[in-house]
Order: structure tokens, then sequence, then C-alpha cells
């Protein structure tokens, strides 16, 4: 089996395997960074126009009403939806977790059938070890009765 992108990802460490948390990091600095920037030149533009000097202490408490709320009424909106329902579908949460524990279990079960049971065993370790699944699959409920 050749690297895969989950392999290449994996060798770069956190660099690697959180790549869309740092792109999405360096857009977010970026876009800080040029909304106070063109601030600044239309608060400076707006005070000329006004004859007036412009003043940092001022320029900072407007920026940081119209910042925050931009972040109240998009920003952390957009990143509750996004994180949190990354965050229960990570953790496991019934009702948005894509449960496919099941469908690979069976298919174990099929390659422990074809190939027999030790060299089966041996193709799933190998598999679960390619696709960096550690702990294997989730444990089938128990029937109490």
């Amino acid at each position: 089996m050749s690297d895969g992108p989950e392999r290449a990802a994996h060798k770069l460490g956190a660099l690697g395997k959180y790549s869309y948390a740092w792109l999405t990091l360096a857009f977010f600095l970026g876009s800080f960074a040029l909304h106070w920037y063109f601030g600044w030149n239309a608060y400076v533009e707006e005070a000329r126009e006004h004859g007036q000097q412009p003043e940092t202490s001022s320029y900072l408490t407007e920026m940081a009403r119209d910042t925050f709320e931009n972040w109240q009424s998009e920003f952390l909106q957009l990143l509750w939806q996004v994180v949190g329902l990354a965050y229960f579908l990570y953790i496991g949460s019934p009702s948005s977790k894509e449960n496919d524990d099941r469908l690979e279990a069976k298919v174990d079960e099929l390659l422990k059938l074809q190939a027999g049971k030790d060299e089966g065993q041996k193709l799933i370790d190998k598999l679960d070890h390619f696709y960096l699944r550690e702990h294997g699959h989730a444990q089938p409920l128990q029937h109490q009765g």
C-alpha cells in the first residue's frame, strides 16, 4: 500500500493533521488585519472631511465595537454551527455520528471467513494500521435479558 493523504498528513504532525485549522486561522488573521487597516484609512478620511484630527483612541473604540458586532452576529453563530457540530460528531454523539462500525465488523468477519481466521486478522490489522485506526472497531451492544 502506498502513502495516502492520511499518512502524509500524519507524518507532518500537528501542521498536517490540523492543516484546515491553520489555513482558517491564516485567513482569519489576514482578514482581521485588512479590516482594521482599511478601517483606519476610512476613519482618517472621514476625520479629514470634517476638519478633525484622527485620534487613535476614538478609532480603536469604533473599530472594536464594529468588530465585536460582526463577530456576535456572524462569526460566533457560524463558529458554533461548524465547530459545535464537528465536535459532537467527533465525540460520537448518537444524534450526529455516522456509524459504519457495524458494516466494518461485517466486512472483517467476511475477511476472516474467506482468508482464514489468522490470515484475515493479519489483513485487518494491516488495513487498520494503514488507515490510522488504532483501536479497531466499536464493540457490539450486549443484549441483556
